[in-house]
This record gives structure tokens, sequence and C-alpha cells, in this order.
């Protein structure tokens, strides 16, 4: 399911226009997007949550030369699946 297809399933099960439906979808991910740029947590009761986790710095090795390299921290957003969600499959 791509985008387009996911907002027209919102649409015929809200009963919203497709216009509507997707400036409601885009609103959504814009807002799940500034609360992680500020650090928040988001939890969706009986869905998930969506944070932002925090990668230390580590030593790698490049496969293709087997020299040692250093990969910087990094911060990188995550979605977990609730118990409930999960329950369901």
């Amino acid at each position: 399911m791509n985008k387009s297809e996911l907002v027209r399933a919102i649409a015929e099960k809200s009963g919203l226009t497709l216009k509507d439906a997707g400036a409601a979808f885009d609103g959504f991910i814009d807002a799940i997007t500034d609360a992680l740029k500020n650090g928040d947590k988001i939890q969706v009761s009986g869905f998930g949550t969506y944070e932002v986790k925090a990668k230390a710095a580590r030593e790698g090795i490049n496969p293709r030369t087997g020299a040692k390299i250093k990969i910087d921290a990094s911060k990188t957003p995550v979605f977990k699946f609730g118990k409930a969600y999960k329950d369901q499959f």
C-alpha cells in the first residue's frame, strides 16, 4: 500500500473527502515529525510508540578493504508496536 492508497482508505473509512483525508494524513505526519525533532516521545495507546533513539559513536570495518573506520554518533527515529496491536496478528 502506498500513500495514495492509504489516503483513499482513510477517506473511505472516515467519510472524509479525498482532499480532506490527504490533508489530515499530511498533518499527522507533520505533527509526528515536529514532535520527534523536539525530542518528544509519542505514545498512541493500543497502537505503538514513536521516539528518537541515540546511537553511540563506534568503530566499524570497511568490508571492501578491511580497514577500521569511525562511525559517528547519530539519532534515528523508531517505532515500536504496542502489545495490544501485536496481539491482533
